[in-house]
């Protein structure tokens, strides 16, 4: 039985509080909300903090407010409360469907969107116990000197595996940052960096405190997950697709996100272009989903042969932007999620 390592622990009731002590106690404090991810990393001695601050007494972190112009999601929401309330619907169908795809109904209930948001990335050589590590001479994300997956590399490729954070960046969020020293929004897309380690710009001192979107009005969104079983398992590559259409049918606008093929979502943003303009035809659905494959660049550090993961990269986003187009994609859907084998997907 792997067991937890000796800590310390706070539980704050304002995000204020919270930022105080993050900022004072330094990076062996780290914040927690659900602990789905940071709890099992504890066990495996992958994450080793002194000191947890638990951030599920903080109510601010809870709230879910829409209006106009524009909606903002606590980072202590959990996953059930997105994937099951109605208002995650039309313009936010993505995160919903995102959110209701991450493991178990009871690690929903536990996880957060800010949790997931921040997940740490995952790897073959990374995501083992502390003696199965130590018996390959550990790996460059923690305790080695080398990138098992890419011995030649100077930097670490483990995956992003967040399911939430490519549908989000889909529709345009931002993010708001907490600490002692005052707060900012980021785009989404510009807390990630493509780099195994350090995959985060949010600063150790900073909180995660909100999601932040803009009016959807108009548009439509979803989102694609491939793993091997039904349920439970990590994406091994995720596709997340918004559009807003014009009176006559035509592209206005347009965000297509590769998730689960590097170190952060990928945008896809020439795919996104090639279809401003023109109507969801075959022809421009197949162009789009050429140019949004090409920026999967997946190695072999998690499930499924990586050379068949960027080769299905291209019909998952052709099935996204069919379903968009109002296709009835239901069967096709379910067909991913009862054969769960590289040779019956498409």
């Amino acid at each position: 039985m792997m067991r937890l390592p000796l800590f310390e622990f706070r539980a704050p009731r304002t995000l204020d509080e919270a930022a105080r002590i993050l900022g004072g106690e330094g990076p062996t404090t780290m914040p927690i909300a659900g602990g789905t991810d940071l709890l099992p990393n504890m066990k495996r001695r992958q994450q080793v903090p002194r000191t947890l601050m638990s951030l599920r007494r903080v109510e601010e972190l809870r709230q879910i407010r829409f209006g106009e112009p524009g909606s903002r999601l606590g980072a202590c929401v959990t996953l059930t409360d997105i994937a099951e309330d109605p208002r995650f619907r039309n313009g936010l169908t993505a995160l919903a469907q995102a959110a209701a795809q991450v493991a178990t109904p009871q690690i929903r209930n536990m996880a957060t969107l800010g949790g997931n948001l921040c997940l740490d990335t995952r790897c073959n050589y990374y995501d083992q116990s502390y003696e199965w590590r130590k018996a390959i001479n550990f790996c460059l994300k923690k305790d080695g000197v080398t990138c098992w997956v890419a011995p030649g590399s100077r930097k670490c490729v483990a995956v992003s595996s967040t399911d939430t954070a490519p549908a989000l960046m889909a529709l345009g969020a931002r993010v708001r940052l907490v600490s002692r020293s005052g707060e900012r929004e980021v785009l989404l897309s510009d807390l990630y960096n493509n780099d195994g380690i350090h995959y985060m710009t949010r600063r150790p001192d900073e909180i995660l405190a909100d999601v932040v979107l803009d009016s959807l009005h108009g548009w439509r969104s979803t989102y694609w997950k491939l793993r091997r079983r039904g349920a439970f398992d990590f994406p091994v590559l995720s596709v997340a697709a918004a559009v807003r259409f014009e009176a006559n049918g035509a592209v206005e606008d347009a965000r297509i996100v590769i998730g689960s093929a590097a170190s952060r979502p990928l945008v896809a943003a020439g795919a996104s272009r090639a279809l401003v303009g023109r109507s969801l035809s075959e022809n421009a659905i197949d162009e789009a989903a050429t140019l949004a494959a090409r920026v999967a660049k997946p190695l072999d550090n998690t499930d499924f042969d990586m050379t068949w993961r960027k080769k299905v990269t291209a019909e998952f986003v052709a099935s996204a932007l069919r379903e968009l187009r109002g296709d009835d994609m239901r069967a096709h859907r379910l067909s991913l999620a009862q054969y769960p084998s590289e040779g019956l997907y498409f």
